[in-house]
């Protein structure tokens, strides 16, 4: 399976912060906030992804990443011209897909929970059709609302509907069988001029091949739209990683625990970091091997 990560837009309701910068370039406590959704992908065993930005920011993001090597993965790069929509992203990842599934995670993002890596390697497995998730809210007619039967079968996704029919609200992560690149394809644009995942996920639901996966309690999915939503992650971080002693989204973490690099090349980037309360955690990690 192939991973994307769409870390696009213009970030306006966070200006004057994104005027000069990527929105996914800002800090959420103490990383980048697109290290969240990356986070994601490798814990659903992803190693092949492609980061979608816009002309301006690219390179930042490839400054940031580099090929990946490091991680024992490896990160491609791509343009979205114009904030043409979502589904877009699988127009321009056509050939990095190639014949494989794509799982799609908006760069905006940040998911935490116990049973997360559960969840995302289950949606990795299905081999046919769609997944989504549904994520439990009080307030769902703010939010994509899917509603689902007793099997987890999509019946309808409603964009902010004014009486929804459940309280799970769709976030920006989503698991597609290689069908995603042909029906991205024969999207028509909404009446705002863009390619919406939903079309994409309507095609899978008319064809009974969309299933959602649902995030209960003990999972946080964060929003970082805002000012005060990016404080909020960033103060949930902090208390996690304060209290708890374990870091979220520590990228060089993740790889180690799912084998992509040795404890060699996981020494090598602590050491390069060591000055820093990040570099330290990684450093503690092989405390685990000698005990």
């Amino acid at each position: 399976m192939r991973g994307i990560v769409l870390a696009g837009g213009k970030g306006t309701r966070l200006y004057p912060m994104t005027k000069a910068i990527s929105k996914q370039l800002l800090p959420i406590y103490d990383k980048p906030l697109i290290y969240y959704p990356i986070s994601v992908l490798l814990l659903a065993g992803i190693r092949e992804i492609l980061i979608i930005s816009t002309p301006e920011d690219i390179d930042d993001y490839e400054c940031l990443l580099g090929d990946g090597s490091k991680l024992g993965v490896k990160f491609q790069y791509g343009v979205q011209e114009k904030p043409r929509g979502l589904a877009e992203a699988f127009i321009i990842g056509e050939k990095f897909i190639g014949t494989d599934k794509v799982c799609l995670v908006l760069g905006d993002n940040v998911f935490f929970g116990q049973d997360l890596t559960k969840v995302l390697l289950n949606a990795q497995k299905q081999e046919h059709g769609a997944t989504i998730f549904g994520y439990p809210v009080k307030d769902a007619s703010a939010f994509g609302v899917v509603e689902f039967d007793e099997n987890n079968n999509v019946l309808s996704i409603e964009e902010k509907p004014k009486k929804p029919k459940s309280n799970f609200a769709v976030p920006g992560l989503y698991f597609y069988d290689n069908d995603v690149i042909k029906i991205a394809q024969n999207v028509e644009p909404s009446t705002r001029g863009e390619l919406e995942i939903t079309s994409v996920n309507n095609a899978y639901l008319e064809r009974g091949d969309l299933k959602v996966a649902l995030m209960g309690r003990g999972m946080a999915w964060l929003d970082t739209g805002t000012p005060e939503g990016m404080l909020k992650a960033a103060e949930f971080v902090e208390a996690v990683q304060s209290r708890q002693g374990f870091y979220i989204a520590c990228l060089e973490e993740i790889a180690w625990r799912r084998g992509f690099i040795d404890n060699e090349q996981l020494q090598s980037i602590g050491n390069g970091l060591k000055m820093t309360a990040y570099g330290k955690y990684v450093l503690s990690l092989l405390d685990e091997v000698r005990a």
